[in-house]
């Protein structure tokens, strides 16, 4: 573990943090959105929050693909998954999110339905292969991290001729999201926030490079640092924010030298480019439709589409009006704001996908949180 510790050392984090302080313009304010679900996480496990100062603040983004996902994406899946001739193959963080009226594939699958749930997309080809008489359909979901096992996962099923095997894609893409939250009207006329920069996704330019967080900096004139997930990352990610804004500049910048490059990584790009083509657009919970932020497979492979498959029709659902998901998600309210949290809206009991994932940024406030808001409610 020594490696670890390193990056979390206490002394270069008050270090980190006196610099933060010291650098800091009083007179302004310094909003600074974190993308990635990881990165809210690593910021309330390890109380980042208390060692900066009142004036820098941190942002949580919607960086959680099981958070983003609509309501309406999840009925799709359910009414897929009463269908007797069908398996549906799902990773287990899917599993409780809430669709319409209170559902979710986990209650279905109580009432019978034959949902199983896997660690991988070889787990996915296994159960088709051992089921050539059921329609095997596997649930798709996740940034461009995930993306290339979905890739190789379809070139194995061509290989090895299944006919009983699809995909129901769900995969997102988080420039066009991050563009979305600066420039959206729609966005804007449902609430939003002020940001003065951005802590960018540290697995997903593992992926795709530096490269397109450097565009999008420089057109919106927003820095945009690549951050890993240690105390010390994020201390470091949010110093090099502070000195762009105190510059005036608005560059995308890399702190995470150890794992991301400028390029990326060619060959998953490569992949995920041959088996997938772009949409319109995509719903996102809290931000809508985003033009071209969301992927399917491309015609040649429709013949493995759930989507065409299965002639599944788009649905577009509200989500529950109590529920602050979508404000939480757009960095406008924080978890405490719901009414919901920490009573009806538990891990186990979840109402929103924020509650339920393990990097929603409810269920980190829930973990690392709560017990200090409650205090200062009563002490206020």
């Amino acid at each position: 573990m020594k490696y670890s510790d390193e990056f979390r050392d206490r002394e270069i984090a008050q270090g980190l943090a006196k610099a933060i302080r010291a650098e800091a313009d009083r007179r302004r304010p310094y909003r600074f959105m974190e993308f990635c679900g990881g990165h809210t996480h690593a910021i309330s496990r390890y109380g980042l929050e208390d060692m900066l100062p009142s004036n820098v603040r941190m942002i949580h983004g919607p960086g959680c693909p099981v958070c983003v996902l609509p309501a309406g994406r999840i009925d799709m899946a359910i009414r897929l998954a009463v269908s007797p001739k069908v398996i549906l193959c799902v990773y287990g963080d899917l599993m409780r999110v809430p669709g319409s009226q209170g559902a979710s594939l986990l209650k279905v699958k109580a009432r019978g339905a034959d949902i199983r749930m896997v660690y991988s997309t070889v787990d996915a080809i296994r159960i088709a292969e051992d089921n050539p008489g059921r329609e095997v359909v596997f649930f798709a979901i996740g940034f461009e991290t995930t993306t290339p096992p979905t890739a190789v996962m379809i070139r194995q099923a061509e290989k090895k001729r299944l006919s009983n095997f699809s995909l129901f894609c769900n995969h997102v893409l988080t420039p066009p999201a991050m563009q979305n939250i600066l420039e959206s009207p729609d966005v804007r006329n449902i609430g939003h926030v002020e940001i003065d920069g951005f802590v960018g996704p540290a697995h997903v330019s593992t992926i795709i490079g530096t490269a397109p967080f450097e565009l999008c900096a420089e057109e919106f004139r927003k820095p945009i640092v690549i951050s890993g997930f240690e105390p010390l990352d994020m201390m470091q990610t949010i110093l090099m924010l502070v000195r762009q804004v105190n510059e005036h500049r608005h560059q995308g910048e890399n702190q995470y030298r150890r794992a991301v490059t400028r390029d990326g990584n060619l060959r998953a790009k490569e992949e995920i480019a041959d088996i997938f083509e772009l949409r319109d657009r995509f719903e996102w919970r809290g931000l809508g439709q985003v033009p071209y932020s969301g992927l399917k497979l491309k015609r040649a492979y429709a013949i493995y589409d759930a989507e065409v498959r299965f002639d599944m029709r788009e649905l577009c659902v509200a989500d529950n009006r109590a529920c602050e998901c979508g404000p939480i998600l757009r960095g406008v309210k924080k978890p405490a704001d719901c009414k919901l949290f920490g009573t009806v809206c538990t891990p186990e009991t979840p109402m929103g996908s924020c509650m339920v994932s393990t990097e929603g940024a409810c269920a980190a406030h829930w973990t690392y949180g709560r017990f200090r808001n409650h205090q200062q409610r009563r002490a206020s």
